[in-house]
């Protein structure tokens, strides 16, 4: 009889789930790039593949002191401190940088949006493979309360790569949000009543009063590898997001490296109002042009900004909430921004934010 009841019990506990809602868009105007390797024709491939052909590279003296950046040691566990510029661009966008690649975007007509929201480490058993083998970690990204949460309309998610999607946070976000991902995204969500929609490059979705567009991004994506038993490697797509509302254009670029790529979202959908670009992960001593491939530099982010005609950019991607893999300490990516601004004679405004700083623009 006890068995019985306990098999009753996970029957009724299993009858009161509720399946996901997913919705694929791929428009006739949308672009998908597919693998012609056979037997990988399913996976994905960035537009501009083989784009090798960099405008300004940093070769010497890319880190030099700053005066504008306080740290208790060698570009490491630092504080922008310098004043940034005033900006009266007037687009109705309050930006919160919360660390890393996460985001909270609130408009003026009261809609909230998350990009990337990770709180801290990876989802298990990354996190535990790293504490035994390295000492890869990161001081916890600002945490929003479950009420700051609760008015959330949307989250956007880049790419399946585990600094930027959490499944343990999926709980904490709840499902009374919209989630807006790349194809091939749901099946790593649990099957508890989400709304999800998947999107291909250059899709959209209207959500309240903003038009949301999923772009291309220059990257690539994985999240399983057991040797020769199975592997995910590029079975879901990576992109960045536009958020549009009352004409004016908040850029998201997700984990990207140069490529022509940005002068075609410009060309798309204009000039871009506040552009939220990534300057760090591109360093590696064994790999440098792969990093390089998937990650920009700071001037590459500063050419990227120039592409799309940016009235601001905030950088991220460095600070103290990194896990500072492909980066040479915590701001180093930071410092190099700083002095290829300068050497470059960027005409972008640049606003740099420390993690958990909020600005209006």
């Amino acid at each position: 009889m006890k068995k019985l009841a306990l098999l009753f019990s996970l029957a009724t506990l299993a009858g009161c789930s509720v399946s996901n809602q997913v919705e694929t868009l791929i428009p006739e105007n949308a672009v998908v790039k597919n693998k012609t390797t056979e037997g990988y024709t399913d996976r994905f491939k960035n537009i501009y593949d083989d784009f090798k052909e960099y405008p300004i590279t940093c070769d010497e003296d890319c880190y030099p002191p700053s005066p504008v950046i306080e740290c208790s040691a060698e570009m490491q566990n630092c504080a922008f401190t310098g004043s940034n510029p005033k900006i009266a661009i007037n687009a109705g966008f309050s930006v919160q940088w919360l660390g890393h690649a996460s985001f909270k975007i609130n408009t003026e007509n009261g809609q909230q949006f998350l990009f990337d929201p990770v709180s801290d480490d990876f989802d298990w058993p990354v996190n535990w493979a790293f504490s035994l083998v390295s000492d890869i970690s990161r001081t916890p990204n600002t945490t929003l309360t479950q009420s700051q949460l609760a008015e959330t309309d949307a989250i956007m998610y880049s790419h399946i790569h585990y600094d930027h999607f959490k499944k343990d946070d999926l709980s904490h976000i709840g499902q009374n949000s919209e989630f807006l991902t790349p194809l091939g995204f749901a099946d790593h969500f649990p099957n508890d009543g989400y709304k999800i929609t998947e999107m291909a490059w250059y899709s959209s979705k209207q959500v309240g009063e903003v038009n949301i567009h999923f772009v291309p991004a220059n990257h690539f994506s994985s999240r399983i590898m057991v040797p020769f038993i199975h592997e995910d490697h590029d079975a879901t797509l990576w992109g960045g997001w536009v958020l549009e509302h009352q004409g004016k254009k908040l850029f998201f670029a997700g984990d990207t490296g140069y490529s022509p790529h940005f002068k075609d979202i410009a060309n798309k959908y204009g000039d871009m109002d506040v552009c939220l670009i990534p300057i760090a992960s591109y360093h590696s001593e064994e790999h440098p042009k792969w990093y390089r491939k998937v990650h920009t530099t700071p001037e590459d982010a500063l050419i990227a900004a120039a592409d799309l005609n940016c009235k601001v950019m905030l950088p991220w991607g460095y600070g103290n909430s990194s896990w500072q893999m492909g980066d040479k300490t915590s701001h180093s990516a930071l410092f190099r921004l700083m002095h290829m601004y300068d050497k470059m004679n960027s005409n972008i405004p640049l606003h740099v934010l420390n993690e958990g700083e909020s600005v209006k623009l």
